[in-house]
């Protein structure tokens, strides 16, 4: 766990509703895949100081970090980052689905029914598939670790 936070619009500012009306409105996957570029460009940059190897993802195609801390209601605060701009805006979808939760409702939760929810899922590559699932495992972990 990170000791600090990293300020973000997701899960707070821009919300599932929000999420789901800005992906209803799209009529094909090309304008999907330009929403999740938009998305990418909301999500602040993860300072250097923050890019630790024990947030970092293994075994993504992009470079990928997932941090986190507990509130003081109980809650989590995720932040992270990628160098890949369609990853940024896949990050920036599950932190809307997670932020602000609390460790039993994150494991009761599938962070990634969202994306199902927006017509991503079935459009994603293997490897962006495996990757969205290496996310979920990590929150769920760490919902696991502070329950």
């Amino acid at each position: 766990m990170t000791t600090d936070s990293t300020p973000h619009p997701f899960g707070t500012d821009i919300n599932e509703a929000a999420l789901i009306t800005r992906f209803d409105a799209c009529r094909s996957w090309e304008e999907r895949y330009r929403q999740l570029i938009l998305l990418s460009k909301s999500l602040p940059p993860l300072p250097e100081a923050y890019r630790q190897q024990q947030i970092e993802l293994p075994g993504c195609e992009n470079r990928v970090w997932l941090g986190y801390q507990r509130q003081a209601d109980g809650s989590l605060h995720f932040y992270g980052d990628s160098d890949g701009r369609i990853v940024r805006g896949m990050l920036a979808i599950i932190l809307t689905a997670v932020e602000g939760k609390t460790p039993p409702a994150l494991q009761q939760s599938d962070p990634l029914a969202l994306f199902e929810r927006l017509g991503l899922r079935a459009e994603l590559s293997a490897s962006r598939a495996g990757g969205l699932a290496a996310l979920a495992g990590r929150i769920h972990d760490i919902a696991g670790q502070e329950s």
